[in-house]
């Protein structure tokens, strides 16, 4: 399908960001939204290089090469871009997918092979032998390899210290083009205020008791991001606790089920996807996301700006601003016992308290200062002084 673009640039550095899909639901997406919008603001001139986007939401080259399957899908996009891009005019090219043909990558889905890695540790070994054979895993372990090895590459962004330590770990890429640059976060949409405005509403709505613990959930993507793990400390919880559970899954009747098994599924709501998450934080008293793998997620800096403590696992970026007992609690994914333990020690008022630490804690990450970070950065480019 033959490239269309939508609106100009006019001024500042001449930037293609390139991004493939665009969901609603997705974390990742609202980053880049937040990010176009923190960039304009500073004076770069973005295009984003995509699929599909809402219409309106920024400059686009739309890039919708035919497919059919997801490895098809990721490497019809990767050959489309890297074709495309040589024709226009771009100071910088800034990619958040796995495409060698960029100066910038952003690690915002942080390493695949650490994900596959901590993945393995909750698979069957039938299932870990299917993922090893996938021709898309394949594939994305190849295209990950030549990103982190690109010649052409003069910068990777990274979103938490860990993926900066991963990146450096498995693939020796130079420390000098690792660089660390937080999500942010939007503080006058995410604050403790919510709570007054939606909270009492969303729980008569969903039939939570006014006085109950709430225990809220975000993320799409529940063998990752943890939703077992989550509903099995729940279970294990000495007071019983109510959960909300936010996000889209293929199978998330499996999970349904299995709330049925651990006898909590009259606590437990599953709401699907949804584009506004405000309301559910506000009817909950904390956090709670046991991923697997996530490099910096934005529902916890969510979650923790609109005044809750988050209880997250050890593979999570997040988990470097939170300070044990003061604004969260870290653990294993799948130490479901002591994620229960945790779960125990956050009543309301204690997570009130904790709350306050939280909003405390991501407060420095505006998108303000992370767009001023980046345009620091691409000027150093420019002129030349990494990479």
């Amino acid at each position: 399908m033959s490239p269309t673009t939508r609106g100009r640039g006019t001024s500042g550095p001449r930037v293609a960001l390139v991004r493939s899909r665009f969901d609603a639901f997705g974390g990742a997406e609202r980053f880049v939204q937040s990010a176009i919008a923190a960039l304009s603001a500073q004076g770069a001139s973005l295009t984003l290089v995509t699929r599909r986007w809402p219409d309106g939401a920024a400059s686009a080259i739309v890039l919708d090469p035919f497919y059919l399957g997801s490895l098809w899908r990721d490497r019809g996009f990767a050959r489309a871009v890297c074709a495309e891009l040589p024709k226009r005019r771009f100071d910088l090219v800034q990619s958040h997918e796995r495409i060698a043909c960029c100066d910038v990558y952003r690690a915002g889905d942080g390493v695949h092979a650490e994900w596959l890695a901590q993945r393995a540790r909750a698979q069957s070994p039938l299932a870990r032998l299917a993922t090893g054979l996938s021709p898309h895993h394949r594939y994305l372990l190849a295209a990950e390899r030549d990103v982190f090895t690109s010649p052409r590459l003069k910068a990777v962004i990274c979103n938490s210290e860990m993926v900066r330590g991963e990146i450096a770990g498995r693939f020796s890429t130079p420390d000098g083009k690792l660089v660390l640059i937080r999500n942010a976060v939007d503080g006058a949409r995410f604050h403790p205020g919510l709570r007054a405005e939606f909270g009492d509403a969303v729980r008569q709505q969903l039939g939570i008791p006014r006085e109950a613990t709430v225990f809220a959930f975000v993320g799409s993507g529940f063998e990752r991001k943890g939703v077992a793990p989550f509903l099995h400390a729940l279970a294990r919880r000495r007071e019983p606790a109510w959960a909300l559970v936010a996000g889209k899954d293929k199978h998330a009747a499996r999970y349904g089920k299995l709330s049925v098994r651990l006898g909590i599924a009259g606590r437990v709501r599953f709401v699907g996807g949804v584009s506004d998450v405000r309301p559910f934080l506000a009817a909950a008293d904390a956090f709670v996301l046991p991923t697997l793998y996530d490099p910096f997620p934005n529902a916890a800096l969510e979650a923790m700006a609109a005044g809750l403590p988050l209880v997250t696992s050890t593979k999570c970026g997040a988990a470097e601003i939170v300070r044990e007992g003061e604004n969260g609690f870290v653990r294993d994914a799948l130490d479901a016992g002591g994620l229960a333990q945790c779960l125990d020690r956050l009543d309301p008022g204690t997570a009130r308290r904790m709350g306050e630490a939280a909003r405390e804690a991501v407060a420095p990450l505006t998108p303000q200062a992370m767009g001023r970070e980046y345009l620091a950065l691409y000027e150093r480019l420019l002129a030349g002084k990494l990479g």
